[in-house]
């Protein structure tokens, strides 16, 4: 029985010094999902530089160009979100009378109207 014991513990010992040499298989492919990543927010990264360059030409070119909206003063046009032009766009595209957009998105009847010629003076139809 304590010969057993033995040859367990010295087996034991033997393996423990044997997991230290032995390579992670893991390892590589960890190493490999890093770089990924890494390369995936470079990607990002450069796709939204460029968009915000193009951002940048599109508001040169439509400040060069008479708006629809142009009846509303500057600080009415900025208050409006884009989300809530995009919003209020897909609502007219529905068939969703003005009125009704107007009470769901709390914008004037005039504010909707504007943001509707806006969208169709810009081809989105």
């Amino acid at each position: 029985m304590e010969i057993i014991l033995i040859i367990l513990f010295l087996l034991a010992i033997v393996l423990f010094t044997i997991s230290f040499f032995i390579k992670d298989p893991y390892k590589e492919l960890r190493e490999e999902l890093d770089q990924f990543s890494m390369q995936q927010l470079q990607e990002v990264y450069q796709i939204k530089k460029k968009l915000r360059i193009l951002e940048e030409e599109l508001l040169v070119t439509d400040l060069d160009q008479p708006s629809p909206m142009s009846s509303i003063s500057p600080r009415e046009k900025n208050d409006i979100h884009d989300i809530i032009k995009n919003q209020v766009w897909s609502l007219s595209k529905q068939g969703i009378p003005i009125e009704q957009i107007a009470k769901q998105s709390s914008l004037k009847v005039k504010d909707v109207q504007a943001i509707i010629m806006e969208f169709s003076f810009k081809g989105n139809k």
